[in-house]
């Protein structure tokens, strides 16, 4: 699969995509299964019922998905915003489309009185383009925890404020 970005469009994706952010989720070869559990009960979570505890938006090609963004309200804060999943299919990677998905989440949460925005990731070698991809939207690191996941795996919180 080739995906051109200039076709691709952002809506919210529905339960019958769950099969797809499977596919999406275990193509980018980062996650442990049980990782992979966790984004799907995040995705259902936003499908379900969306924006009570979670949002998603899904980046289409045609009406195949190529991409998501899961994101919602930080329980017990003011403004501030979990960023919980974002994927891309392999095959649409550094063509703007996690950029697109990750604009429009951000506009999403600015819109909801939302002025901090917080993602978590993995300090393995592997998540190296992941860190480079917050870094070049404006995120920064705000905290490391060492040996979160496991041994060697630091656990790298990174946060951007909303203007």
């Amino acid at each position: 699969m080739t995906v051109k970005p200039s076709v691709v469009t952002l809506k919210s994706p529905a339960a019958r995509h769950r099969t797809r952010v499977r596919e999406i989720v275990d193509a980018t070869g980062l996650f442990r299964p049980e990782e992979v559990e966790i984004a799907l009960e995040v995705f259902d979570g936003a499908t379900e019922e969306p924006g009570v505890d979670y949002t998603a938006i899904g980046a289409f090609e045609d009406e195949y998905l190529v991409g998501f963004v899961c994101f919602g309200p930080t329980s017990g804060t003011v403004g501030t915003w979990d960023l919980y999943w974002i994927a891309v299919d392999p095959a649409g990677h550094r063509q703007g489309i996690g950029r697109k998905l990750a604009s429009a989440c951000e506009r999403v949460m600015a819109g909801n009185n939302g002025r901090l925005v917080v993602a978590e990731t993995s300090s393995r070698a592997d998540y190296g383009p992941t860190r480079a991809f917050y870094e070049a939207l404006g995120y920064t690191v705000a905290a490391r925890v060492a040996d979160f996941y496991a041994q060697q795996d630091d656990l790298v919180v990174y946060t951007k404020r909303l203007s």
